[in-house]
């Protein structure tokens, strides 16, 4: 098992509780929200290897986030940062440290009709040098990815999504092509 993930997310500004007719009816404006995001090490750890499925460290990521609707177009922002405590038992006791890495990631999205879109990514991420017992390792990272996304309905529950993401500027360990597809169902009465 690796370390689990917990998220919460809270919107500050923007739309309100609403039943499932309402939300059918409603059109985005300018919404604000919040997320923290914690990491909990407790997932398979053996100090004396080198690779683990768990850090053996606490993360937490707190995340300001922003969408603007305009007719058919929305537009996205979000800036994050992700903090780690030290690993004081990396591969054979040795302490290993983490500066924090900061985010940046933009979406444009065009909605094509009721359920289909089409959206551009951007991502930029910087920092997260490490050290291990005070010796400063050379992997500072600032790196920048773009992406594409196309979803689809195929039904009253199932949607599509298909996506590729690519490294467009890499110092440390991100220059890979990624693709993906995805079914998803959503539940729910009325929607």
């Amino acid at each position: 098992m690796s370390d689990p993930l917990g998220r919460l997310t809270i919107l500050l500004y923007g739309a309100p509780a609403m039943s499932p007719a309402e939300f059918r009816e409603y059109r985005q404006g300018l919404l604000l929200g919040a997320s923290v995001q914690l990491s909990i090490p407790i997932g398979q750890y053996d100090g004396d290897r080198l690779l683990n499925l768990g850090g053996n460290r606490w993360t937490i990521k707190p995340e300001l986030g922003a969408s603007q609707t305009w007719g058919r177009w929305t537009f996205e922002g979000a800036l994050g940062a992700t903090f780690y405590t030290a690993n004081n038992d990396f591969f054979g006791g040795h302490v290993r440290k983490q500066k924090p890495i900061y985010s940046a990631q933009g979406h444009v999205i065009y909605n094509l009709k009721p359920g289909m879109w089409l959206a551009a990514n951007l991502s930029w991420f910087a920092g997260g040098k490490t050290s291990i017992d005070g010796v400063s390792d050379d992997n500072l990272q600032e790196n920048w990815r773009t992406g594409v996304i196309f979803a689809f309905p195929i039904d009253r529950h199932f949607s599509a999504k298909a996506n590729a993401s690519t490294g467009v500027s890499t110092r440390t360990g991100n220059n890979f092509d990624l693709f993906g597809i995805a079914l998803q169902y959503r539940w729910g009465a009325g929607i």
